[in-house]
């Protein structure tokens, strides 16, 4: 195994001096681009919503793959189609995402988004905004004009207006339903009854989109509204790089919904593509010591991480592994995910998520509970 290693470290090395060495052809079926999405996990189970809602949130889905997968097939880049995709669900009042957030404990809506590029691991994040409409374009404005990652309440408002993002006045994001919610939930503690932080039956509908380009790189992005009366300036995962929210081209793209605060724990988007980033290595450390060498010891071609592809199933493992020790510590909730290698899917451990994926392969699926492929 030290042989094996000695060979790939030296193969890195040689990389940086003979570039035409280390590329290598597209796996065989591997789509010119994928796109994944979801509107949230928690119990959502058959006979819980009405037909027409049903109708209504997959609706909702469908466009939103359609306004992604359209830039996608265009030849746009994974950050402009996750845009175009988050903001459709945003701007959907049966999501807990822009119109349609959850209600803080003193009625208001507060808002977080994030955003990465997988090529150079630039990222956006803002937390508390109360009156930009679309707050994964201002995460994505953090991203590339401001000079910083993460920016927080009044200071990312006031950066929102510099940029001339749209505004809105907060009575914009509430609804009815939202208000019902933090009623109910104030009516329990008033009662006495005992209330779980992260009652996955009250919150719902964060929102997330990862994408593969054709160029061969890959974003993420989420956006949420939190939980049902959040207090105390709570900030859950969506916003947190690492924690829900990741993408690296050298492994996968991942936007995590569910109980925030185990994720953060976890650090569940970085801890997915970090464990396939080391497998990829792994194989193409394998892969090196099957490669002839000459007589000085030379491989005859150098086989690198970017030039291999991991089997979907070995990803979907990876990513369901994460998910099951998440479990194991008390979360509940879900990720989806999309790589390099064209791979893309979900894994999650409540009754449903709201979900979706599409691909210049032509497959285009919606799906809702547990029991659907």
């Amino acid at each position: 195994m030290r042989r094996i290693w000695a060979i790939f470290l030296g193969a890195l090395i040689m990389s940086n001096a003979a570039s035409a060495q280390t590329s290598g052809d597209p796996p065989a079926g591997k789509p010119a681009w994928a796109l994944t999405i979801h509107g949230g996990a928690g119990v959502i189970e058959r006979g819980k919503l009405t037909p027409e809602k049903d109708a209504e949130i997959r609706a909702a889905l469908s466009r939103a793959l359609d306004a992604g997968s359209a830039v996608l097939a265009g030849g746009g880049s994974a950050v402009d189609a996750i845009g175009a995709t988050i903001t459709i669900l945003e701007d959907d009042a049966n999501f807990n995402a822009g119109r349609g957030a959850v209600f803080t404990w003193d009625g208001a809506n507060e808002m977080d988004a994030a955003i990465m590029k997988g090529e150079t691991l630039e990222a956006g994040a803002v937390t508390g905004v109360t009156r930009t409409k679309n707050p994964v374009l201002l995460a994505r404005k953090v991203m590339e004009d401001s000079g910083f990652v993460f920016l927080s309440r009044e200071g990312a408002d006031q950066f929102s207006r510099e940029q001339g993002l749209e505004q809105v006045d907060p009575s914009y994001f509430a609804t009815p339903l939202r208000r019902e919610q933090l009623e109910e939930l104030k009516e329990r503690v008033a009662s006495g009854k005992q209330v779980s932080s992260f009652d996955i039956d009250m919150k719902y509908g964060t929102v997330g989109a990862v994408a593969l380009d054709q160029s061969g790189h890959v974003a993420a992005a989420t956006s949420t509204g939190g939980v049902t009366g959040k207090r105390w300036g709570r900030i859950g995962d969506s916003p947190v790089i690492g924690a829900g929210t990741y993408a690296d081209d050298r492994s996968c793209a991942i936007s995590a919904t569910g109980a925030g605060e185990y994720f953060i724990r976890l650090g569940v988007a970085h801890e997915i593509c970090t464990r396939l980033r080391f497998r990829a290595i792994e194989q193409a450390a394998e892969a090196q010591a099957e490669v002839p060498v000459d007589r000085d010891g030379a491989p005859e071609r150098v086989i690198t991480p970017d030039a291999v592809s991991l089997d979907p199933r070995e990803v979907q493992d990876i990513v369901t592994g994460v998910i099951d020790e998440l479990g194991e510590l008390g979360g509940t909730g879900g990720v989806i995910y999309a790589t390099p290698w064209g791979q893309q899917g979900w894994s999650f451990n409540t009754p449903g998520m709201y979900r979706g994926k599409a691909s210049s392969g032509g497959e285009k699926l919606v799906a809702i509970y547990g029991d659907e492929e």
